[in-house]
């Protein structure tokens, strides 16, 4: 069983809870529609280590560093609070598809 050097842990964590698309409410004729937007590079690294943190900081142990530590290993292993978060987000986009074409 070889050891992975951490940094390589630590990109495929946040690979695995980085959103690829996200709902954005918009009004249409009084009514509104969660519409399935692509996320810009930036956004989508911003949004991964946001929750990453909210998640850690959610978990229950000793120090920040442990739970920081916990949640990266279980984005790792594709699951905590982060990825079930990044899931959520993809399963909203999925339902609301068919108002992907009010985007503009």
């Amino acid at each position: 069983n070889e050891e992975k050097p951490a940094l390589e842990i630590w990109k495929a964590a946040l690979d695995n809870i980085t959103p690829q698309v996200e709902v954005k409410s918009r009004r249409v004729g009084g009514a509104t529609f969660q519409v399935p937007t692509e996320i810009r590079p930036e956004r989508k690294e911003s949004i991964s280590m946001k929750n990453l943190i909210l998640y850690a900081r959610k978990r229950g142990g000793k120090t920040m560093a442990d739970k920081l530590a916990a949640e990266i290993v279980d984005a790792y292993n594709n699951q905590g609070g982060s990825y079930k978060r990044k899931e959520d987000m993809h399963r909203m986009a999925e339902a609301n598809r068919a108002f992907a074409h009010f985007r503009f």
